[in-house]
């Protein structure tokens, strides 16, 4: 069985979480922002055997970290879509706006497009492309778990922002409502930021896309 732990990294407490195989103990990060050392202390802490890197997007407090430990550990680098090549660019100019330490571009080891799926020690879960936070967001979803990874696509009670470069609000509206709702209401999610809630909780109370 699947199981995650969520750690919230850098000064924007973005949740990168830890999702391994309950009987191999394989493990994939999604979203190592930074605190690369507190993250590798959590892995050590639990016995786990930390195997491949899933980007939700390229923003600098989900993807700063990548490219550390990627070279650190040698870790395949999966995600996000190709849309977010220019953030993965300017990984070192969004570094340097946001205060954060140096970060470095990279090239994934894999690109996703919507409808793939990445795999760990014999569990599969599925990719959407979600575009309108960034062009390039995917989402993974485990049907296993019943729970979705989101990144910044949805929040308890809020959506992603789409005022930086290449956003769309309509688009994030079409993501949610024609990528998101149909993993079905009993799925809880894991967003980028702050608590976990559920499809079906945010369909009904979310005042950006409640009643859709």
């Amino acid at each position: 069985m699947l199981q995650y732990h969520t750690l919230p990294v850098t000064p924007f407490q973005q949740n990168c979480s830890l999702v391994w195989c309950g009987e191999t103990l394989k493990t994939a990060v999604i979203d190592p922002g930074g605190d690369l050392d507190r993250l590798l202390a959590e892995v050590a802490r639990r016995g786990l055997a930390l195997e491949q890197i899933w980007l939700t997007h390229a923003h600098i407090d989900h993807a700063g970290g990548t490219a550390e430990l990627a070279r650190r550990l040698g870790l395949p680098i999966v995600g996000p879509h190709r849309g977010d090549q220019f953030w993965i660019d300017a990984l070192p100019q969004q570094g340097a706006m946001f205060g954060f330490p140096p970060a470095e571009a990279f090239t994934p080891t894999r690109w996703l497009e919507d409808g793939d799926t990445v795999a760990l020690a014999g569990h599969t879960l599925q990719v959407r492309h979600c575009p309108g936070h960034t062009p390039g967001h995917v989402v993974f979803f485990s049907p296993e778990l019943q729970r979705a990874f989101v990144g910044d696509v949805l929040f308890a009670g809020s959506i992603g922002r789409t005022d930086f470069p290449q956003g769309n609000h309509d688009q994030l509206i079409a993501s949610i409502t024609q990528r998101l709702w149909p993993m079905g209401d009993e799925t809880v999610f894991i967003p980028g930021h702050g608590p976990e809630s559920s499809f079906g909780r945010e369909r009904k109370t979310n005042p950006y896309v409640g009643g859709t």
